[in-house]
């Protein structure tokens, strides 16, 4: 106390006195544009890892909700969606989802070969105002986030090689079309005034768009319903699906927090900085709504459904993270904590086998937060609607083209013996947990 004393007050003095000087500054707020593109090439490259590492997040997630035979599987499948997304966006995605920019020398391959307008080394276009590569690398990821979403709700019961075939159809285009329309500065853009500011409806329900379609064709694990009841396949590991969750609501911030595109003066910040709470409440409501539904509903609390609300609460306020209150934005992510508690049970009863609650979370989420924006955001409910029905209808008619093609030529699951048996010994050859399998030594 007396050290706070001593150095305390004086310091707070000379801080009041520098108040003025301080405020003059503020109000400046502006940077040099070479300052203007280092900060807002930085908050491109934080954004742009803290969504890569929402990879690492759905892998346990989704590895913890799966039996113990199909983890292995579960995890190559999550390595290998997010380096298919990668060279998929770089081959072509990129130009699709943003045809306008560097038309005249990109053509068909983006980032292939020296035409596309990467920086050389030691080099910079300050005109850009940001770095390109970052923010190529930003958008990537995104893109390898839709294909996650699909991995989770088709565990268990799906092969391999079909389903990376899909994720490369997925990145490739069906992702990026959707893109176009919007942060493209495509039809729903510039006719219809559609707002994602992060991409509830654009990267969240085209993943579960994609997810579902994929469910309706491949149909619910084998036992899973037996004479109209509903069979419990408990997760293999419940910690590693709460770590897989915290590392996703982390992710999150990057994911909202830098779709600000911009962090060179002194109202970006500020507006990041905003994004981040609301990113933050959002989840929580989601998190505490989602424990007194299950409480009141089934008598416990259920941390599965815990963890998919604090996912759906982050779902639903990505289109919209900038402008509601803290009051609206724990408003808008309990509702969406609350959907998942809703629908996991109607999805049983359709009989569509969902294993991580995917659908429910991404894609009932993101039509919430979408048709949400215009309460706080500047939007129409006209306009949110069309950019949700436009994207239903493209991704579910090429999701379906692509699922039966591979379903007639190569399958989609494995026999009913390897299915039951598990995909980790016939699909990887390396199982996640040989000391607790009938498999093991």
């Amino acid at each position: 106390m007396k050290n706070i004393l001593k150095f305390g007050v004086p310091a707070i003095a000379a801080l009041a006195l520098a108040e003025p000087a301080l405020a003059q500054d503020v109000a400046a707020d502006a940077v040099s544009p070479g300052t203007a593109y280092i900060f807002n090439t930085l908050l491109f490259l934080i954004g742009g890892f803290l969504v890569m590492w929402m990879a690492a997040g759905f892998a346990m997630l989704e590895a913890g909700l799966v039996r113990a035979k199909n983890t292995s599987t579960q995890c190559l499948k999550n390595i290998g969606l997010y380096s298919i997304a990668g060279l998929m966006f770089w081959v072509i995605g990129y130009n699709i989802a943003y045809p306008g920019f560097g038309e005249d020398s990109m053509g068909l391959f983006g980032m292939a070969g020296t035409i596309y307008p990467m920086q050389e080394v030691g080099g910079a276009d300050t005109d850009t105002g940001y770095s390109v590569a970052s923010d190529w690398f930003f958008q990537m990821v995104f893109c390898a986030t839709t294909a996650s979403i699909v991995s989770g709700t088709l565990a268990e019961r799906i092969k391999i090689v079909p389903f990376f075939i899909f994720v490369t159809v997925l990145t490739a285009v069906i992702y990026p079309v959707v893109v176009s329309w919007e942060w493209g500065g495509g039809y729903l853009d510039s006719v219809w005034g559609f707002s994602d500011f992060a991409g509830s409806t654009l990267v969240h329900s085209t993943g579960g768009w994609a997810a579902l379609v994929g469910a309706l064709i491949l149909g619910p694990r084998l036992g899973r319903y037996v004479d109209g009841k509903l069979v419990v396949f408990p997760g293999t590991n419940i910690p590693l699906a709460t770590l897989g969750t915290f590392i996703l609501w982390l992710g999150w911030f990057g994911f909202n927090g830098a779709s600000q595109l911009a962090m060179g003066t002194v109202g970006d910040v500020s507006d990041v900085s905003k994004i981040f709470v609301n990113t933050n409440m959002a989840a929580c409501a989601g998190v505490v709504v989602a424990i007194i539904a299950t409480q009141l509903r089934y008598k416990k609390a259920d941390v599965t459904m815990a963890l998919n609300g604090a996912l759906a609460g982050l779902v639903a306020i990505t289109a919209e993270p900038l402008a509601p209150s803290v009051g609206h934005a724990i408003i808008i992510g309990g509702i969406g904590g609350l959907l998942p508690v809703i629908f996991v049970p109607i999805l049983d009863k359709l009989k569509i086998d969902d294993v991580v609650g995917a659908i429910p979370v991404h894609l009932v989420a993101g039509i919430w937060g979408t048709l949400i924006v215009p309460w706080t955001g500047d939007a129409t409910f006209v306009g949110q609607l069309v950019g949700v029905l436009l994207t239903m209808v493209w991704v579910c008619v090429a999701s379906a083209v692509v699922w039966f093609i591979l379903k007639a030529v190569m399958g989609l699951r494995p026999s009913a013996e390897v299915e039951m048996d598990g995909l980790d010994m016939h699909e990887t050859g390396i199982e996640a947990y040989p000391d607790f399998t009938k498999h093991a030594a």
